[in-house]
């Protein structure tokens, strides 16, 4: 399924669920010809996000609502900023407002904390990424944000990757074993996809290396120093990220132990949405 059928998928299904039958509000309140106009009104400092999708979601529903864009996408806004404003029926309006508002209000605030976290790294090498860590369903659009915000997405699911966690590792019985898996699977497969495999010490590294099959290695809960010593003997012969628990007050001195990558789940699984409003002109 591509990435349009996915995101349009959401949109049904959302329109289903909030709509249902019909909103009966709006359908005995406005007439039914009524035209009018609304805009989106920003109320907190951050970074804006969902633009397009919101577009996608009024022409979904109506096709001849017109929205005149004024900030696009990844833009930083502050109280008072209008982002665009939309014309149209009234009707169409009124049952986009929520969705959109929910969307746009999800998006902006992955944007504005992922914009904050790689602000943190400016002057270092290290790149900020997402994880999987998403809200069913909004997968796409919370990944967008990430990269709106200036991170880079790690992998969008199951299919783009090859991510020996943890739990792979010991249920194929080690390091060696779960690599020389994913090497003769994608033989057999004739896929080409990265390697990547989560090692939790020095000595698991150690035997990663030795197998050499991964294109990175993730470094699960290392200290800072550990990590330090990990560049230090990886020595630029694979990526490496840096993963687990780690957070604003420390994701710098990671960084600063020159780690190409830190991933940081925050980004989408606790992020607080960007106060915004849809409002009548």
């Amino acid at each position: 399924m591509s990435e349009k059928e996915l995101i349009d998928g959401l949109i049904a299904l959302a329109f289903a669920e909030d709509i249902g039958e019909g909103d009966h509000t709006t359908l005995s309140s406005i007439p039914e010809h009524a035209m009018g106009q609304s805009e989106l009104l920003i109320k907190e400092e951050g970074v804006l996000a969902g633009v397009e999708i919101a577009k996608m979601v009024f022409h979904r529903f109506d096709p001849d609502l017109q929205v005149e864009v004024a900030i696009k996408d990844g833009t930083p806004v502050s109280p008072g900023d209008v982002a665009f404003t939309v014309r149209g029926r009234v009707r169409s309006m009124l049952q986009t407002e929520r969705l959109v508002l929910n969307i746009m209000q999800r998006m902006s605030g992955i944007a504005t904390t992922t914009r904050e976290y790689v602000k943190l790294l400016q002057g270092t090498s290290a790149k900020v990424l997402d994880t999987r860590k998403t809200t069913p369903g909004m997968r796409l659009l919370e990944k967008q944000a990430v990269k709106l915000g200036g991170g880079e997405n790690h992998r969008i699911g199951l299919f783009d990757m090859i991510l020996l966690k943890d739990n792979h590792v010991d249920f194929a019985g080690g390091i060696e074993n779960a690599l020389r898996g994913a090497q003769r699977y994608l033989k057999e497969k004739n896929k080409t996809l990265k390697v990547e495999i989560e090692v939790r010490n020095l000595a698991e590294l150690e035997e990663a290396l030795q197998v050499g099959i991964a294109d990175r290695i993730m470094l699960d809960n290392f200290s800072v120093e550990t990590t330090r010593e990990a560049v230090k003997r990886v020595a630029g012969r694979v990526e490496l990220e840096s993963s687990g628990g780690i957070t604003r007050d420390t994701i710098r001195a990671y960084a600063e132990t020159g780690v190409d990558f830190i991933s940081v789940g925050a980004l989408t699984h606790s992020v607080k949405s960007l106060d915004m409003s849809l409002k009548a002109i």
